[in-house]
């Protein structure tokens, strides 16, 4: 089994440092990791560094650095347009696409999304999605950490602005004749990637992110849920993209 990783502020200097606060309550008491094993420190932004405990503390490890690294930032970058769902769906789809290699993840106020993020219930929100992909990036050991970007609710015209500067821009749609698995994918650069809340994306919206560049994608004939949606589409990507 591979080492735990755990999320720091910034990488250790020195050789030998104590993991305190959140981090550390978490590795030694819920996780109660003991003297001689080893874990990973990232600071979400590539930089790692390889530890092994030398002591035990209330909430605390005592640490030393055996290694250090630096992991590239994947190309072209992977941006999710996740339409604001319901419930905790949209909880488990940030979670999945973060395990699976998502870069970005934008919230989106679809004229169709049912959930509506406004003052401080967006904000919020916005931060248990954020929360959500941290901890789901220490799971899958992601040395970089997906960052959770825009407006709690960034509109349909802000994401189109986002799609026109993009290297390529994909909707998700069941009436779409192209598949993303057959379609030209750019090799720098950003691929923005749309996905609707549970009721789907409506036709004006369509238009817009047309208009702005985007092509209408379909998977396959199965109508997916928007908390799978992402995380299938993610799979096809990092596949035909070989970072899988």
């Amino acid at each position: 089994m591979s080492a735990p990783l755990f999320l720091v502020e910034a990488l250790p200097v020195a050789d030998t440092l104590t993991l305190d606060g959140p981090e550390g309550h978490h590795a030694a008491t819920v996780q109660r990791l003991r003297v001689g094993e080893e874990l990973i420190l990232a600071d979400g932004r590539g930089g790692t560094a390889a530890a092994v405990v030398t002591a035990v503390g209330r909430g605390a490890l005592d640490l030393t650095v055996t290694s250090r690294g630096y992991v590239d930032a994947s190309v072209p970058r992977i941006v999710v347009v996740q339409g604001i769902a319901k419930g905790e769906r949209g909880e488990l789809a940030v979670q999945a696409m973060t395990e699976v290699g998502v870069d970005e993840i934008v919230p989106w106020a679809a004229s169709r999304s049912v959930t509506q993020w406004r003052g401080e219930r967006g904000v919020r929100a916005r931060e248990k999605w954020a929360a959500t992909a941290r901890e789901a990036a220490k799971q899958a050991r992601r040395a970089w950490l997906p960052v959770v970007a825009g407006a709690p609710d960034e509109s349909t015209a802000t994401v189109a602005a986002r799609i026109s500067g993009a290297a390529a821009g994909f909707v998700l749609h069941e009436e779409a004749q192209d598949r993303l698995t057959t379609v030209e994918l750019p090799t720098t650069g950003e691929i923005v990637l749309v996905v609707g809340p549970e009721g789907g994306i409506a036709p004006a919206e369509v238009d817009a992110f047309r208009a702005a560049g985007a092509r209408p994608v379909r998977l396959g004939p199965a109508v997916l849920r928007t908390s799978t949606a992402g995380v299938a589409a993610l799979s096809v990507l990092a596949t035909r993209l070989a970072r899988w």
